[in-house]
């Protein structure tokens, strides 16, 4: 089987749920079983597991990161038992999303206590995109209304946005898709990016 792992990442209110249902639509008819792996902190939260409720916040980082990598090898390995031979998984932010949100410090000594290592953790992922949050250059469409696990004012949303830009640097194929068109084009934008990076990766010409 044809398995592809891509993050879908960026700032709060950037589209990433919106998203996920553009992705499924576009690539569903192509043939490919798409599965999304949802966002681990906002599972998390909805449970009652918060980061002020820690003792810590890298304590509840730490219960993320672990979280994040199992269920992504549930659902990996589900697809595995799933018709058809072309698997894509969605994941709703990745592993390395939880150093925009902790000291640095802190977030590598959640890897070292998890004997993780930062570049494999961060090529696990095929390709990474990130969709900038509407409070960086559309900032008339930003609002939290349709994610109770969030609370970021505009400028902590571009705050987070630049920092979870910067976790991922480094990664051989991230691509940034900004505010510069209306929502309905970036989405066709993101799927664009997407279809680009599947044709380079297992249809490029010998």
């Amino acid at each position: 089987m044809q398995i592809t792992k891509i993050v879908i990442t960026g700032g709060p209110c950037g589209g990433k749920s919106s998203a996920m249902k553009y992705v499924r639509e576009a690539f569903e008819p192509l043939g490919y079983t798409v599965i999304v792996v949802p966002e681990t902190a906002t599972e998390l939260i909805g449970g009652g597991v918060t980061p002020l409720g820690c003792n810590t916040r890298r304590d509840f980082q730490y219960c993320q990161l672990q979280l994040q990598l199992k269920k992504e090898e549930i659902y990996a390995e589900a697809g595995r038992r799933m018709p058809g031979n072309k698997l894509l998984l969605i994941c709703d932010r990745g592993a390395i999303d939880s150093k925009a949100y902790q000291k640095p410090a802190d977030y590598y000594q959640t890897l070292s206590e998890l004997h993780l290592d930062e570049v494999q953790l961060r090529e696990s992922y095929d390709a990474v995109f990130h969709l900038v949050t509407a409070a960086d250059g559309a900032l008339e469409y930003y609002t939290l209304a349709n994610n109770a696990a969030r609370t970021e004012t505009p400028e902590e949303a571009v705050g987070i946005d630049r920092r979870t830009r910067l976790a991922w640097a480094g990664h051989p194929y991230l691509r940034v898709i900004d505010n510069s068109t209306g929502f309905e084009e970036k989405m066709r934008r993101l799927i664009a990016e997407i279809k680009f990076f599947l044709d380079f990766m297992f249809e490029k010409p010998i």
